[in-house]
């Protein structure tokens, strides 16, 4: 059985020729014209990838990303038409797993979905092989739990900061390059995409440092990458 697909987008003849493509490559596709629907298919049966356009009415993609990847942990691709919100995805990135902008080839396309479907299940078996807790300084990740647990407070991380900051932990006192991490967390599409992990360097600093612009956990180390530093060992 093919990989299911469910695409999310409001403008039917964009539905209509993506969704006999997909079928054509060999994908089982569901198509919707809103979040409220999409939210309710995948939740009937849930779909291996959703394709999520921004602008939809009724519920923003937006909101729609953030039960699909946080609470429903299914892999998303943005469609997006304009660069502020391409920046919002790429900036926020409230837990997209990829974006493509409008109007797109679909072999172009094909290619994301591709890639973002490989990255889901290597992403799944890393997951199973790597299921240990981290304990380290005042810090203890716990990867089944999905739970961080910092000078006792629990962190509320999105699925991508968790992953980058239990990526950081697992080699703590150790730098790990830019694109070592992104090769980790991302996958290796997004090697050479440097603002993505700064970005959720940021985020993660305002959630653990006293002080996110002298931060003493998280260090930048200029020209090489990153690391996490234990409070005991600081």
């Amino acid at each position: 059985m093919g990989k299911q697909i469910l695409l999310i987008d409001d403008d039917a003849l964009l539905r209509r020729s993506l969704a006999f493509n997909l079928q054509q490559a060999g994908y089982e596709t569901r198509t919707a014209a809103n979040a409220e629907d999409g939210l309710a298919s995948a939740d009937q049966q849930k779909p291996d990838l959703v394709l999520l356009d921004i602008n939809l009415p009724g519920m923003d993609g937006l909101d729609a990303l953030k039960k699909l990847h946080n609470q429903m942990q299914i892999p998303v691709i943005m469609l997006t038409a304009r660069r502020r919100e391409l920046d919002e995805v790429l900036g926020l990135e409230l837990g997209a797993d990829d974006y493509v902008t409008k109007p797109f080839d679909f072999n172009v396309l094909l290619a994301h979905v591709k890639a973002v479907l490989r990255r889901s299940q290597f992403r799944e078996l890393s997951t199973n092989l790597s299921s240990e807790i981290v304990e380290t300084g005042n810090l203890r990740i716990d990867p089944d739990a999905h739970t961080a647990i910092f000078r006792g407070r629990e962190l509320e991380l999105s699925p991508r900061e968790f992953e980058l900051l239990f990526t950081l932990a697992r080699s703590a006192g150790q730098v790990l390059s830019t694109d070592e991490i992104l090769n980790r967390v991302w996958g290796a599409e997004f090697v050479g995409q440097p603002q993505v992990v700064y970005v959720h360097i940021r985020w993660l600093r305002e959630k653990l440092e006293d002080n996110p612009n002298r931060p003493q956990r998280i260090l930048t180390i200029r020209g090489v990458g990153y690391k996490y530093q234990p409070e005991d060992l600081l």
